[in-house]
């Protein structure tokens, strides 16, 4: 049986790394301060590249460039490979490693630092870089090999799934809730002493103002699926962009709010805020774990996946 001949791959890792500033930045004048290269040593790199895959990356327009429709998938594998490069390269220096974390708002404000908190308990070296958007522009972020590992509130889009792993993590609940002796329940809903909430139906709720997270949330995608669809003649609906606002929102007497239970649980414990029970509305929802099938998956990774499991 013949040994397989090892073949010296032409492209190196500069070039791939100057096109993923380029890509990122773009221009060719932002990459060489980002890489503290000159700027024809960028130009030189990228051109190198082009010839060595023997397509253009870059559309030149004027001093313009324009992503070729080849660049993405370039840049993805690009991002695979240095990123692997880097974790080889400092394997010895840094132990514990880095790692790159993307957490949904809710997730990342009120459930993972005690996790994080676990982690830099295993590995007190720990390189951690933090990422929390909603989350479609956390998703968007693993696709683009920006982010090792993601937790998120939203199950991903069809799209997503070509090139994003995912694996259901927990459960949660969303609650509808109002500020105690709120205007807008008085002399509508029913109080239910030994539940400690209110009571509606879904034609009450639609009568009132309701303030939910934004679209491309993972909170509004389970609201959108699960309570806003039995409301079409809902008379307000306002969308607010952080969870802190519009549960202070909702404190001033607004409206009512829609938050999962661990953004409201310190207001209901504190008797300032009140759960309001939807008849016949479940609002209980899957968090995931994403991370993107070219990523490498290193020791600190799978710590982390051995704590958020068990954690």
């Amino acid at each position: 049986m013949k040994k397989a001949i090892q073949v010296l791959p032409k492209i190196t890792l500069k070039q791939l790394a100057v096109f993923v500033s380029i890509y990122q930045t773009g221009s060719t004048s932002r990459a060489s301060e980002e890489l503290h290269l000159s700027q024809s040593a960028v130009s030189s790199a990228l051109t190198e590249l082009e010839a060595r895959l023997q397509m253009p990356l870059f559309e030149r327009v004027g001093r313009r460039l324009n992503q070729h429709p080849n660049a993405h998938p370039v840049y993805v594998q690009a991002q695979a490979i240095l990123g692997q490069s880097l974790t080889l390269e400092y394997y010895y220096k840094y132990q514990a490693g880095q790692i790159h974390i993307g957490a949904s708002t809710t997730i990342g404000n009120y459930v993972l630092p005690p996790l994080l908190a676990k982690l830099y308990e295993a590995l007190p070296d720990a390189n951690v870089d933090m990422y929390i958007a909603n989350t479609q522009e956390v998703v968007s972020e693993v696709e683009q090999l920006n982010i090792d590992i993601a937790l998120v509130e939203g199950m991903p889009r069809p799209t997503d799934m070509k090139v994003i792993e995912q694996r259901a993590w927990r459960t949660d609940t969303l609650m509808v809730f109002a500020k105690r002796d709120s205007k807008w329940l008085t002399e509508v809903a029913a109080y239910n002493h030994d539940g400690d909430c209110y009571q509606l139906t879904v034609e009450q709720l639609a009568k009132l103002p309701l303030l939910v997270r934004e679209a491309g949330s993972g909170t509004r995608q389970i609201i959108d699926e699960q309570l806003l669809q039995h409301l079409p003649d809902a008379e307000t609906i306002i969308a607010i962009q952080q969870s802190e606002a519009l549960k202070n929102m909702v404190s001033a007497d607004i409206g009512l709010g829609c938050l999962s239970q661990h953004v409201i649980q310190a207001g209901l414990e504190a008797g300032t805020l009140v759960q309001v029970k939807v008849a016949g509305i479940d609002l209980t929802r899957t968090w995931w774990l994403v991370w993107h099938k070219s990523r490498h998956q290193s020791p600190i990774w799978q710590t982390f996946i051995d704590i958020i499991q068990h954690g």
